[in-house]
């Protein structure tokens, strides 16, 4: 039995207005997109967990914390989840504040029900793919501590383009032990080329 199944990608929607929580409630609805719907940002963030997949849509102009406000949080927090705003016709110049903080798209009202979906489509694909990324980032990480302090000695040299006879002299061991302890790395690593040991060093450091 599998156990480690992803939970399935929820839009999250907060919007003080409770007829547009439920119209969108129930377009993504008819799509087979599970959506979870907040009247305000504080009680988004009081239940928002970061592991699960999704995206938000959210209502720029709300009482109490407003969406740039709850974004700015969310940045802070470190979240990846794409945002995508809501915005009215004057709004345009927080929509592109929106923007320039990291937010994935904004609509303007009244939006077409498929430009909608379509947005979040997207934003789902990428919340997807960020995820992945992250998770291969850990899993270098986790490779990394398997090495030995002389291996990650070596794997540090060698990335910085230092050939073997000289780490062998910095390290004042034989070309032969760098060259043995290289294919070490490579292995336990799971790197196919010195490119992807490369790749794979720099992942983790960026």
């Amino acid at each position: 039995m599998e156990t480690s199944r992803e939970p399935q990608p929820t839009v999250f929607v907060v919007d003080d207005d409770e007829a547009v929580r439920a119209s969108l409630r129930l377009l993504l609805k008819s799509v087979g997109l599970p959506a979870t719907v907040y009247s305000s940002a504080q009680e988004f963030l009081a239940n928002y967990d970061a592991r699960y997949p999704g995206c938000v849509v959210l209502d720029v102009r709300m009482p109490g914390m407003s969406g740039l406000e709850l974004q700015q949080i969310l940045n802070l927090r470190g979240a990846t989840i794409p945002v995508i705003f809501i915005t009215g016709h004057g709004d345009i110049p927080m929509a592109v504040e929106a923007m320039q903080h990291g937010a994935f798209d904004f609509l303007q009202k009244p939006f077409r029900d498929q430009d909608l979906l379509d947005r979040v489509q997207r934003a789902l694909e990428k919340d997807h793919r960020t995820r992945q990324e992250l998770k291969e980032k850990d899993r270098i990480r986790d490779r990394l501590t398997s090495l030995t302090p002389r291996e990650r000695e070596v794997l540090s040299l060698i990335t910085r383009g230092k050939p073997n006879k000289v780490v062998a002299a910095d390290l004042g061991v034989s070309q032969r032990t760098v060259e043995i302890h290289r294919a070490r790395v490579m292995e336990k690593m799971g790197a196919s080329s010195f490119a992807q040991l490369v790749r794979m060093v720099l992942d983790t450091e960026g």
